[in-house]
């Protein structure tokens, strides 16, 4: 268990840094020093920077499609405007209360990082997997499929415009309570996007 926690305060100390400074403008001995312990720990658990990048990424997108998972399993049998309703609450709840590393991984995805990119790619493709059935199903399947695609990737644009345009917000999501009201007025928006596209498109078929 103390490993565990250990191993914690150095992501949680790297994901500050990586988002502050990013990866290359980061030093071991950074990390070190701000989670406070021996850059030998950061050796000895991660096998260096390298690693302890892939370790985090690959933590933080397990934990995020497990999110995902739980929040299908929990809605099954619910409308598809219901369950695409909760699994947005359940991406945005998640990459807001990751939202150093979240900004960080956009960042590094918007910049065409190979490395990151490589990492990524899987567990991308499993959230695209997720997000574009439930929103096929809330659309109606008598939409054009170039509507349906350009409609699905401004979906995907509303999930990470926050973490990518972070300085934007900055000054307005400071501390928990900031961050969870966040969560719940910026789904909110989405929820009516995606009400209001749906609504607009069955009265088209009418």
């Amino acid at each position: 268990m103390k490993n565990n926690v250990t191993k914690q305060k150095v992501v949680d100390a790297a994901s500050s840094l990586f988002f502050q400074k990013g990866f290359h403008g980061t030093s071991v001995r950074d990390i070190a020093d701000r989670a406070a312990v021996n850059v030998s720990l950061i050796s000895y658990y991660f096998k260096g920077k390298q690693g302890l990048l892939e370790y985090a990424v690959t933590n933080y997108y397990e934990a995020y499609l497990a999110a995902m998972e739980e929040s299908l399993e929990k809605t099954e049998g619910n409308p598809p405007m219901y369950r695409l309703n909760e699994l947005i609450f359940s991406i945005i709840h998640y990459k807001q209360m990751h939202h150093q590393l979240t900004c960080f991984i956009q960042r590094e995805l918007s910049l065409d990082s190979v490395f990151v990119r490589e990492m990524t790619v899987t567990y991308l493709a499993k959230e695209n997997y997720y997000l574009k059935e439930l929103f096929q199903e809330t659309i109606g399947s008598n939409v054009e499929q170039d509507e349906k695609r350009y409609l699905f990737m401004q979906l995907k644009g509303m999930l990470i415009t926050p973490y990518i345009l972070h300085t934007d917000w900055k000054d307005q999501v400071l501390g928990t309570f900031a961050h969870e009201q966040f969560v719940k007025k910026y789904t909110k928006s989405i929820q009516k996007w995606i009400q209001f596209n749906a609504n607009e498109l069955q009265s088209l078929k009418e």
